[in-house]
């Protein structure tokens, strides 16, 4: 523990066995910035039960974790499972290889352990949108459907400026366009359904190459590629249900699935996190 207390923190420092594993280096650096800076509890779990005792043990600690993706979304989940996620407040040190780090970069947490870790000392609590399951699951980046569908991004990857989106007296939902269908099946599209506030985007018997949805202030932005159109349909919705054959997901770049049927609900400042203060 830091005997150091200048910014008058107390944190709760979760180490990822894997981060300890792939990159030790940028873990002591982490490590060493954090115990410079704060009052600094280290954890060293082995296993999950070993994370679940020391969450629930924090106290008044933020919980800072050092680690990757997988890292930060267990942490996540885990909060969520006992209803605790919207008010316990979280930091990250993204550590780990790059193709780990997707949700990192989405949501403009610092790379390098030291820029990372200043700004965990340094910077501003902001509260995040999140999407909900209804199984219990949480989306933090974005989700899209088939998992093995192609695009023109993925979830992790910043997606292209969206200037079709305005606010309209309708309310959260805004179908801006439904071009006329051409299509015929090839590998790789899905049999879907997809009804987002009450709204009808595909149905069964119109092949979809794939939709992706993602947290936008307090809302899921969804956008549907029907095979044949000459373009997306796209709006934004408090909730959005697909359903089809059994199929796969990916959700914060981890696959999921197969399921019959998800809906997942916009919540908006669903979870805290320390990101960089804007200069």
């Amino acid at each position: 523990m830091s005997a150091a207390d200048p910014t008058g923190q107390q944190l709760l420092v979760v180490i990822d066995p894997v981060a300890r594993r792939v990159d030790g280096e940028s873990v002591r650096i982490a490590r060493d910035v954090l115990c410079g800076g704060a009052v600094a509890k280290i954890c060293l779990p082995n296993g999950p039960q070993e994370t679940v005792r020391a969450v629930a043990r924090r106290g008044r600690r933020r919980i800072v974790v050092i680690g990757d993706d997988r890292a930060l979304l267990r942490v996540v989940a885990l909060l969520h499972r006992k209803g605790e996620l919207a008010e316990a407040p979280l930091a990250w040190v993204p550590v780990g290889p790059p193709h780990s780090l997707s949700v990192a970069r989405a949501l403009d947490v610092p790379p390098g352990a030291v820029a990372a870790a200043r700004a965990v000392l340094e910077g501003a609590e902001r509260r995040l949108g999140l999407l909900a399951d209804e199984d219990g699951g949480v989306v933090l980046d974005g989700l899209w459907v088939p998992a093995g569908s192609s695009g023109p991004y993925a979830p992790g990857v910043p997606a292209p400026a969206r200037p079709w989106w305005r606010p309209t007296a309708r309310g959260a939902l805004a179908l801006l366009s439904r071009p006329t269908v051409r299509h015929q099946a090839r590998a790789g599209c899905a049999e879907l359904r997809v009804v987002a506030d009450g709204v009808l985007l595909a149905e069964p018997g119109q092949p979809v190459g794939r939709v992706t949805v993602s947290a936008v202030d307090g809302l899921a932005e969804v956008e549907v590629h029907p095979l044949g159109m000459d373009g997306p349909l796209r709006c934004r919705a408090r909730s959005v249900t697909v359903s089809g054959p059994g199929f796969r997901y990916l959700a914060d770049n981890r696959s999921r699935g197969p399921v019959r049927a998800r809906t997942w609900t916009a919540v908006q400042e669903g979870w805290r996190l320390v990101l960089p203060s804007a200069p």
